[in-house]
């Protein structure tokens, strides 16, 4: 399908990160009196403030652990929507269990523009196989596929047989679903001597490993993903350049280093943290607790968004060391009492039939007093005994782990 889904995809970057930030002025100034919990959360904040990302990274992270806890207190929905729960068109319960609202309003979770990007639109029957029950997946994509102008067979998960029959007699030309059940329905197609005209499969909920992207392009299937949440929708999305996932242009997606909200450089792996322009659900600096990682440039396809490696990972690394929980965040107060260094990993390991830590830190600073000195703050943070390695700058790899539990579970 030739084109973009509409002029903001290839604004000016300059320009982008001017008029997001106007959007989140006026969202906030709107949002703050209809919302209690967003107001507890950003207390003392003054919204004409936040004129760049500078400002956004000094507000407070809100952790998507935290919700079940929030909503708890102020149900249903912790005090973050803008609404009651009464004025949604659907209520939904995620695992968790996290409830999320949903509504009717045109492309509401934003899909419709990775669907477009896809090549979905008129003339297209999307069999969409995320689930309706309970959970938003199913609806996320009927209203992206609403959006631009494709039918949907709602067939929702399970019943292979009958998804290759809806398949073969409707002409569904485009899959929607978790990646892997394609294959299924393709397999369970083939056995039967069916045969199915799909073009095109947009998927999510799953990693696209490439060897199952190539079976099926192999099938004549294009096969393209979307990184998306029951919270925000739609965060980023493949094109057919397939270099990288562009950020959605609904909101503002930062990495940071796990277990803070301190944005990394681009290029390093950490944790995906977004804030959602959504009038009804506006979540500010949302920690998804993914890891991912910024891609510099602009994409092929003419999108000039910022871009991101894709789903890298979890970013909550929590586990359990000689009977204490041992965090991400306490290892993030251990480097903030020492600037000097420039990136900590705790290696856990078993020794003895015991646990045993190892902190490995990247520093200039290659002294015994400096590992002495990281020592005793180690103790102190952690309330345990672990060894410490120095490590001169650049030596850990770039993949956001600050937490490395290497003992066997088998």
């Amino acid at each position: 399908m030739a084109g973009h889904y509409d002029e903001l995809e290839t604004r000016d970057p300059a320009r982008r990160e001017e008029e997001i930030f106007v959007a989140l002025r006026a969202l906030l100034a709107q949002a703050l009196p209809r919302a209690p919990g967003l107001a507890r959360h950003l207390a003392g904040i003054d919204p004409a403030g936040l004129t760049d990302r500078a400002a956004l990274a000094r507000l407070p992270v809100l952790r998507k652990s935290e919700l079940g806890s929030l909503q708890a207190a102020d149900p249903p929905f912790g005090g973050l929507t803008t609404r009651p729960a009464g004025a949604f068109r659907h209520l939904f319960m995620s695992p968790g269990p996290i409830l999320e609202p949903g509504s009717d309003a045109r492309d509401w979770w934003r899909v419709g523009r990775f669907l477009h990007a896809a090549g979905v639109g008129p003339g297209d029957i999307v069999q969409n196989c995320f689930a309706y029950h309970v959970t938003p997946a199913g609806l996320m994509f009927e209203s992206g596929a609403a959006a631009v102008g494709a039918a949907v067979i709602p067939a929702g998960t399970g019943n292979t047989e009958q998804q290759v029959e809806l398949a073969r007699r409707f002409g569904a030309t485009a899959y929607a679903g978790t990646p892997d059940y394609l294959k299924v329905i393709l397999d369970r197609a083939e056995e039967a001597g069916a045969r199915l005209g799909f073009r095109r499969a947009v998927v999510g909920g799953g990693a696209l490993f490439p060897a199952i992207r190539q079976e099926y392009a192999d099938r004549g299937i294009s096969c393209l993903q979307i990184y998306a949440t029951a919270d925000l929708g739609s965060i980023a999305y493949e094109s057919p350049a397939m270099e990288g996932m562009i950020v959605d242009e609904g909101v503002i997606v930062e990495i940071v280093r796990p277990g803070t909200g301190d944005p990394v450089p681009d290029g390093e792996v950490g944790e995906v943290v977004v804030t959602s322009l959504n009038p009804d659900y506006p979540l500010i600096r949302f920690a998804t607790g993914d890891l991912s990682a910024v891609l510099p440039g602009i994409s092929p396809c003419g999108r000039t968004n910022m871009r991101i490696r894709g789903w890298m990972g979890r970013a909550d690394q929590t586990t359990k060391v000689r009977g204490m929980f041992v965090r991400p965040e306490q290892i993030a107060r251990i480097a903030a009492r020492h600037p000097e260094v420039t990136r900590l990993r705790l290696v856990v390991t078993r020794e003895d039939a015991q646990d045993a830590m190892t902190l490995i830190a990247e520093t200039a600073d290659l002294t015994a007093e400096h590992a002495a000195a990281l020592g005793e703050t180690l103790r102190e943070v952690l309330n345990l005994r672990g060894r410490v390695e120095l490590e001169p700058p650049g030596s850990l790899p770039n993949d956001g782990k600050v937490i490395d539990d290497r003992r066997n579970y088998g």
